[in-house]
């Protein structure tokens, strides 16, 4: 009986190079297929891949099946595989179930945007902003609390929390309310209206409870910290609403342990996010449930990596800083590098800040609720006298287009476009011109301890992480490589 050897195969694999689609040739070793793929016109030897490769058309599929016909096996089941992507980070593989976020957002809404606005007489009103919207205008037509005020152009509310309660009921499901930094909230039922607004309320949703944001509020703990304590707080109530909130307030510190520890393992979550979970955790069950013996002394703390600030060199700074033309960007920047300011502080500056006879600016309320004065520049100081004579200010050192509080939004623009105009490639942000200016002093030969008042550190500990990127006395210790 005769046997025949089975023909060798020679496979078309999809190549992508330089945007264009290509084919790529792949068999066994085989001298013969290889002397017939050098004779095929429309086929090249790629140095790069280290294969024969041709365009992907079905013409030069057609010409490879007749060229190897009764020759070898033209195998196209890896040409049409559909492409498999892989997730740039790794996937945790976690023992129980909630491996997701507990909380589900909802789809994108409109934006209907509240600011504060003056009326003849002197008093004041609660103007909407939205972009045109049929449906939304309809729900405004019909609102108990909103009109149309014609010298303005636009529907108002009168000011107060509870207008504004009843607005974000009656605009549910078809917008979401953004209030402009002129509007200080001190009601927390409408924090919590405000905050839970892009959140999905399925069947068993568990609101953050209110004496939960009374305490804080009345503890006077600042707004960032609020905020983010409420969404951490959400998030746990949330992740276990399917066992009900009195369940959840009678929790064992292993249960609450639990939770932190699986969020640890997931290795998903920053250090900062799962300590601040812990910390958000802990003051509801010991400030306001009572329970002090919850002390969640077992949790493993994440241990916090140190890493080192972003630092641009000088010529990078002075490129960004010299990119705009427009007098007020140029003074907020610098304001930002030559004080060592972070960005609310800059927009919160007023007028009576500048003192211009001492040399120095007044900071107040900063981080932490502190006071503090910093570097006031002359190079500043004369361009601050030139931008007040242009722009006269009112209240606000800074103030936006149309009156009121500059916003950090803006400033973060300004410096992401002057950034791009400079050519800097670096991924900075405005809080960088800050790490430069403590980098660049302690360059100079600043003493550290008066780096930290200026920048208003508590702890010397804090500032010292700039001694970690700092060049000087660098340039002079040679390499061992150099000696060699």
């Amino acid at each position: 009986m005769k046997y025949t050897s089975p023909q060798p195969s020679l496979y078309l694999n999809l190549l992508e190079h330089g945007g264009r689609k290509y084919i790529r040739l792949w068999h066994k070793p085989n001298p013969f297929l290889t002397k017939r793929l050098k004779e095929a016109a429309w086929m090249k030897y790629s140095k790069t891949y280290k294969c024969f490769v041709m365009h992907h058309t079905p013409q030069a599929i057609e010409m490879t099946y007749g060229h190897f016909q009764g020759l070898a096996q033209v195998n196209t089941r890896y040409l049409y595989r559909p492409k498999r992507l892989r997730p740039d980070q790794y996937v945790p593989l976690l023992a129980d179930k909630r491996q997701g976020e507990p909380l589900r957002k909802m789809p994108e809404l409109p934006v209907v945007r509240l600011q504060p606005l003056l009326v003849e007489g002197g008093g004041t009103v609660v103007g909407i902003t939205f972009k045109y919207s049929g449906h939304l205008h309809g729900r405004l037509r019909q609102s108990s609390v909103a009109r149309w005020q014609k010298e303005l152009k636009c529907f108002v509310i009168p000011p107060g929390g509870k207008a504004m309660r009843a607005l974000a009921d009656e605009l549910q499901g078809a917008g979401w309310l953004w209030l402009s930094q002129e509007l200080q909230v001190k009601d927390v039922t409408l924090m919590r209206t405000l905050w839970e607004q892009t959140y999905e309320k399925e069947k068993d949703y568990m609101t953050c409870p209110l004496p939960y944001l009374e305490k804080l509020f009345l503890l006077n703990y600042s707004m960032n910290t609020l905020r983010t304590y409420h969404a951490l707080l959400l998030r746990f109530l949330n992740a276990h609403r399917e066992r009900g909130l009195e369940t959840v307030q009678a929790f064992t510190e292993e249960e609450i342990n639990a939770y932190h520890r699986q969020m640890v393992q997931a290795g998903a979550y920053s250090c900062s996010f799962v300590n601040q979970s812990i910390n958000a955790v802990k003051f509801y069950y010991q400030r306001v449930l009572g329970r002090h013996e919850v002390q969640l002394r077992n949790v493993e703390r994440p241990e916090k990596p140190e890493r080192l600030p972003l630092v641009l060199s000088k010529q990078e700074v002075a490129s960004i800083l010299s990119a705009t033309d427009n007098l007020k960007h140029r003074c907020m920047l610098q304001l930002l590098y030559a004080g060592g300011l972070r960005i609310g502080e800059v927009i919160n500056l007023k007028l009576t800040d500048v003192q211009s006879e001492r040399k120095l600016l007044l900071l107040r309320g900063g981080k932490g609720k502190k006071d503090r004065t910093t570097l006031l520049s002359p190079k500043l100081l004369e361009n601050l006298r030139a931008y007040y004579r242009q722009y006269r200010p009112k209240v606000w050192l800074f103030e936006g287009q149309f009156g009121g509080q500059y916003t950090a939004d803006s400033l973060r623009s300004v410096f992401q476009a002057c950034k791009e105009k400079a050519r800097v490639k670096t991924k900075a942000t405005p809080h960088t011109l800050r790490h430069s200016f403590a980098t660049h002093l302690l360059e100079q030969g600043t003493d550290l301890r008066y780096i930290q008042v200026l920048l208003g550190h508590r702890s010397s500990k804090t500032t010292e992480i700039y001694t970690h990127v700092t060049s000087y006395a660098l340039d002079k210790i040679v390499s061992p490589l150099d000696n060699l």
